[in-house]
């Protein structure tokens, strides 16, 4: 394809260029940029953007695209790749789920696309949100757990993006609905008729050197596959057996105190309704909450921050809805 522009990182065909996103200044007089790199490859293909951070806490993203561009060559590569490391840059930078110095406008993935006249948060969303609009074919965001969940192996998209999710790959075989159908790119795209997903794999708590390591790979992988699918890059695409399709409930405690997970819990396993997965304690050691499963599913998300307020999150859970195989789908 011709010269690739997104803010000022510019690559001619079978190139790479970095740059950045302009947005404001910091009080101080620095830049407050959102930082992007292009792939631009030698023959036409389809432009796809994979967004990191838009919590400032969930790093899966930065490394995966990382690793990610270790295997893409711009002269090998068909159509092209946008990859931006970090959207939230100040929330980035606190190490932070949200800008904390804009308690306003805090979480970016519930109020994009933002305001061009807004508080930070929505400048930065909205600066975003005009360079997407612009060249994106197709959208990936990456999510984690965070400093508070781990997450495993799931992603949300709806029909217009079903083809896009079964192109994960083996390892990704749940779907589910959006929980949030505005404000955020994946909405966005969707609103332009075009696919989008949002995938959830990691979280802080499992950061050391060989589950980074396998977290990078299952996301670095995934977005492989889906460039092999669409025949951006050369190789053969694999895909799931079948996918269950469900929809997500977030479990929140009733209770503050200590969170304690039932010790034989897994992710992706069967349960039934009301199976007991985790227990809130006081600090005397007096049981406040047993915490049951909402429904027949499986818990994909799990909160590994034992310290909990009442009103936050303790499980990421997955209604089972129904099942696709390749025939039917």
């Amino acid at each position: 394809m011709s010269n690739l522009t997104v803010g000022t990182a510019s690559a001619e065909e079978g190139t790479m260029d970095t740059g950045s996103i302009n947005v404001t200044n910091t009080p101080s007089g620095s830049d407050v940029a959102i930082p992007v790199l292009v792939v631009n490859g030698s023959g036409d293909g389809p432009v796809l953007w994979i967004n990191g951070c838009i919590h400032g806490s969930e790093p899966q993203g930065p490394l995966a695209i990382r690793a990610m561009l270790e295997e893409l060559d711009p002269k090998s590569l068909k159509g092209a790749f946008v990859g931006i490391p970090v959207m939230n840059v100040p929330a980035f930078d606190a190490a932070s789920r949200g800008n904390p110095q804009d308690p306003f406008a805090y979480d970016m993935n519930r109020n994009y696309p933002g305001d061009p006249e807004g508080r930070l948060t929505d400048r930065i969303a909205w600066a975003h949100k005009e360079a997407l609009a612009e060249t994106a074919d197709m959208e990936i965001s990456v999510h984690s757990g965070g400093a508070h969940s781990y997450l495993e192996t799931t992603l949300f998209a709806n029909e217009l993006s079903m083809e896009m999710a079964k192109a994960m790959g083996p390892n990704w075989d749940l779907f589910l609905e959006s929980a949030h159908p505005t404000g955020s790119p994946m909405a966005e795209l969707f609103e332009q008729g075009k696919p989008a997903i949002s995938v959830e794999q990691g979280g802080n708590a499992s950061m050391k050197p060989k589950e980074v390591a396998r977290d990078t790979d299952l996301l670095a992988g995934a977005f492989l596959n889906v460039m092999r699918h669409y025949d951006m890059i050369e190789g053969e695409a694999k895909y799931a057996k079948e996918w269950r399709m469900g929809e997500q409930i977030a479990e929140l405690a009733n209770y503050g105190g200590l969170w304690v997970p039932e010790e034989d819990l897994e992710l992706h396993e069967s349960m039934e309704e009301g199976t007991v997965v985790g227990r809130i304690y006081d600090l005397f050691g007096n049981e406040r909450e047993k915490v049951r499963a909402p429904s027949d599913g499986e818990i994909f998300g799990i909160r590994t921050q034992p310290i909990v307020q009442a009103g936050e999150w303790v499980l990421f859970y997955a209604d089972v809805t129904g099942e696709l195989n390749r025939k039917s789908s």
